[in-house]
């Protein structure tokens, strides 16, 4: 008999202690920000668990657990509850594939190209042209809303370097339709994969569904819209990740798929760790002219730096780095048991059982040093990363299904910053206590933001 047909021999797992018959941990856990209900349920211990009306979720708060999760010989992928309904919008998308799609792994090689260094190159110029147009705007505003303005800038970015496609998020003072669905999608996707989890009854879950199938109904069109574009055009005038699909043997429902899943991605998550970053270094203004002082130095005059400057300002890179450390915009990931297998020494899991790796925590834990609450940029400091343990930085996910843009998401962020550090001093509201929204993604909520042009 293996450890895990003896369950009874191990203690059941720590949860919250005001569990109530039926409807569980509902007084200990907020629906409308699950992952910061469960950073708080981490004192529990490594390894917890919490249910909702009938839901169970087993959640890996500390980092040994998250380490073992991410060993990729005993450990896989899992698309879980929210991701699966994710997948009314983007079907099997390079996101929200499950591991055994062969569309997963066809769509993965075809598209690595559109992340090279050569690649990377033809998309910096028109990052810098976005970071003109965020500018102007910011230019006749004293005060501005930050999370909103930078998902315009990412959103611009990704749709014009993934498919050569200008959304105009700059022409209007309202969100383009495509985020105001996307936002309506993407937490209604949220409540969708709760409420199939749930005993509740089903047509609960089918009446969220019917909600978000009309979201991604705008979604899809949207997409289609920009493809039958490009399609009119013809093949001459691109070389993107959109040509490249078009020019795949993907199917043309997978490659509306992967469009939409890089517009969500590649802009949602980029705008909220900008977003972050803007908060801290409006906090920290010393940490904001040591910033300055190293794009002074690396850029010079030059208004539109070279490609190979914007690696050289390592300072603001570690600025990135640790917002992202203290509020990763993906603030977790599901992994699964390839086989029968015990984690943490504590938790039997069969083939096939899931967990969710709680990044948030892992990103707290002590050996990150000296109060690692605290935003220090200096953790990323190349002797501070050697001496730290490999493992407890996983902002992009892990393995083979991990972030395919990270490059592309760090060379947008950092170039943005250092644009929008040089121009302006960033003056805080005093008044402003920094509260985090929740739709699957992590972005500052009522964030702003008084300008001072330098």
């Amino acid at each position: 008999m293996s450890i895990v047909d003896d369950r009874r021999a191990f203690p059941k797992l720590p949860h919250p202690g005001r569990r109530l018959p039926l409807i569980g941990d509902v007084l200990s856990f907020d629906a409308d920000t699950p992952s910061q209900s469960a950073m708080k349920l981490a004192q529990l211990g490594p390894v917890f668990e919490f249910r909702f009306l009938g839901a169970r979720y087993v959640v890996a708060a500390g980092s040994d657990a998250v380490a073992e999760l991410n060993d990729e010989s005993r450990f896989c992928k899992h698309v879980g509850p929210d991701i699966e309904a994710l997948r009314l919008l983007g079907g099997d998308g390079l996101f929200t594939a499950y591991n055994d799609e062969p569309n997963w792994q066809k769509a993965h090689d075809v598209l690595m190209p559109a992340f090279s260094q050569q690649s990377m190159r033809r998309y910096h110029a028109i990052m810098f042209d976005v970071a003109d147009e965020l500018t102007a705007r910011w230019d006749e505003r004293q005060i501005v809303d930050v999370s909103a303005d930078a998902t315009r800038a990412t959103l611009e970015t990704i749709g014009r370097c993934a498919a050569g496609h200008p959304f105009g998020a700059f022409d209007s003072e309202e969100p383009h339709p495509f985020v105001e669905h996307m936002v309506a999608g993407l937490k209604g996707a949220d409540r969708v994969g709760m409420l199939r989890q749930t005993f509740l009854p089903r047509f609960l879950a089918r009446r969220a569904e019917r909600e978000v199938l009309g979201h991604a109904e705008a979604m899809h069109r949207i997409a289609d819209e920009i493809i039958a574009e490009r399609l009119r055009e013809g093949p001459g005038r691109h070389d993107d990740l959109l040509q490249l699909m078009l020019q795949s043997d993907l199917e043309p429902a997978n490659i509306r798929y992967q469009l939409i899943n890089f517009l969500v991605a590649g802009h949602e998550t980029t705008s909220g760790a900008l977003s972050f970053a803007l908060y801290f270094l409006a906090r920290h203004p010393e940490i904001a002219d040591r910033a300055r002082a190293e794009i002074a130095e690396v850029w010079g005059e030059q208004q539109r730096p070279d490609f190979e400057l914007i690696a050289k300002l390592r300072y603001v890179r570690r600025v990135f780095d640790e917002a992202l450390r203290l509020h990763p915009t993906v603030p977790g990931y599901y992994r699964a048991a390839r086989e029968d297998t015990l984690l943490a020494g504590v938790h039997p899991m069969r083939k096939g059982d899931w967990v969710l790796a709680l990044t948030m925590t892992l990103h707290r834990d002590p050996r990150w040093g000296d109060d690692p609450d605290a935003f220090d940029p200096d953790r990323f400091a190349p002797e501070n990363v050697k001496a730290r343990p490999a493992g407890l930085y996983k902002p992009f996910g892990t393995g083979p299904r991990s972030c395919i843009g990270r490059q592309f998401a760090l060379h947008e962020a950092v170039l943005l910053l250092a644009v929008l550090l040089r121009r302006y001093e960033l003056i805080p509201d005093p008044d402003y206590e920094l509260q985090v929204a929740e739709r699957l993604t992590l972005m500052p909520k009522d964030f702003h933001l008084t300008l001072r042009r330098r």
